[in-house]
């Protein structure tokens, strides 16, 4: 099979990246060592052979002494387009925000979802996900809207990888029950819901109605972990114009927190499937 050549931005992106780490006096090795891997990965990174996830880019640039914004700013934009799937351009997704939230969402290991009036996105069928999009007060056209559908379809493979990422979401039992799209759409959804429930890497948990007041009250979240020391875990925080995203200790220990306690009173994933289900048979 022939070779996939980079792309120009990835071959731009290797070469900053080359001179930023021979400006600063590193080698290979120091780099390799940065960010946890082998030096022939920091070679293949730096002849464009190899792609580099948002938070080992970080650190090199850190690493490196690269701190005047202008700079990292290229640096990161390039990299979230070197490899930007083409679904991703065709839904007219590339705003970056969303371009990072995919590389995220592509690079955990863990994934902690918080949703208190909504299916979470990876769950969603497309029906659901299509109800969804189509209730934002917006000038989307109907391809538009199709486009959005299939690039939240495509996110959801990442759970039927060979070694996909752990998926723990907590759910309101209000996003259950509002009618999104109807009885129909509704009943398939919790039918999937219950289905990916089953899947070995996803945990599903609901918090019931009479929990009372807890400490979600304020809005959805998503809290992704990722694999090694170098790529600390980041908080996104949706909102009708883009994400936000959240990454000192501080803010993650807190957002930690909060998950945990959901966690606390939430039903048991057994006892949530039941829910799901007793609420699908009532629709």
């Amino acid at each position: 099979m022939a070779a996939v050549r980079p792309t120009l931005r990835r071959r731009r992106l290797a070469g900053l990246l080359l001179g930023y780490r021979e400006k600063a006096g590193k080698t290979l090795d120091d780099a390799a060592e940065r960010i946890g891997c082998h030096r022939t990965k920091i070679n293949r990174i730096e002849n464009a052979r190899l792609g580099i996830s948002l938070g080992e880019l970080r650190d090199l640039l850190r690493f490196y002494g690269v701190d005047d914004p202008a700079l990292v700013d290229e640096a990161l934009e390039l990299a979230r387009r070197s490899r930007e799937p083409g679904w991703v351009q065709r839904a007219g997704l590339a705003r970056p925000t969303y371009t990072e939230f995919i590389d995220y969402e592509n690079t955990a290991d863990y994934i902690r979802s918080y949703e208190g009036g909504l299916i979470a996105g990876l769950l969603q069928t497309p029906d659901y996900a299509r109800e969804v999009l189509s209730a934002k007060p917006s000038t989307l056209k109907h391809d538009e809207v199709e486009a959005l559908v299939e690039a939240r379809m495509k996110r959801q493979e990442i759970l039927e990888r060979p070694t996909p990422p752990r998926l723990c979401v907590i759910e309101g039992e209000a996003a259950l029950r509002l009618q999104v799209g109807g009885r129909d759409v509704m009943r398939r959804q919790l039918e999937h819901l219950e289905t990916m429930a089953g899947h070995p890497s996803v945990e599903v948990q609901v918090i019931p109605d009479r929990a009372g007041a807890h400490a979600g009250l304020s809005g959805s979240f998503v809290l992704f972990g990722f694999p090694g020391s170098s790529f600390p875990d980041v908080v996104c925080v949706e909102h009708y114009t883009g994400t936000l995203y959240m990454e000192t200790p501080e803010e993650t220990a807190d957002y930690t927190l909060i998950f945990d306690s959901l966690r606390s009173i939430a039903l048991s994933p057994a006892d949530s499937l039941n829910l799901i289900s007793r609420v699908r048979q009532e629709l």
